[in-house]
């Protein structure tokens, strides 16, 4: 469920981690729930919810993502013998970074190399599994 005076959330994500049989670290997301009509292309990858953030005046618009976002999954590439970790990753649709707020608050012109964007996440705590 989305902060009240935030923006909606895009979608829930879940990272799998695992030590692979090279010795070195993998991680894999997978896109498991989302908001809106989008599926994922045929590189698999999910395409942006949009962006309604209207930087003169550092406000953004609730109209494209949703207020809450639910669902179960299941590891597809499960391999019962390798250890791994999950954590989910919540993302909302795009919002004013702190920076746009400043630029209209002190009535300036933010050089362009300056992110006027943000797309906030939040992550939970990870979850082992030990075969």
């Amino acid at each position: 469920m989305k902060d009240a005076y935030s923006g909606n959330l895009d979608r829930i994500q879940i990272i799998k981690g695992w030590l692979g049989a090279d010795g070195k670290t993998h991680e894999k997301v997978y896109d498991v729930v989302w908001s809106g009509d989008r599926k994922p292309g045929s590189d698999g990858k999910l395409p942006p919810v949009g962006n309604t953030v209207n930087l003169s005046k550092a406000t953004w618009e609730n109209t494209i993502g949703a207020p809450e976002l639910g669902t179960t999954c299941t590891d597809p590439d499960s391999d019962p013998s390798q250890p791994a970790f999950y954590y989910a990753r919540v993302i909302e649709i795009r919002t004013p970074r702190w920076t746009a707020y400043e630029a209209i608050r002190y009535g300036i012109k933010m050089p362009d190399n300056v992110p006027m964007i943000t797309q906030e996440r939040a992550y939970t705590s990870p979850i082992w599994y030990n075969p």
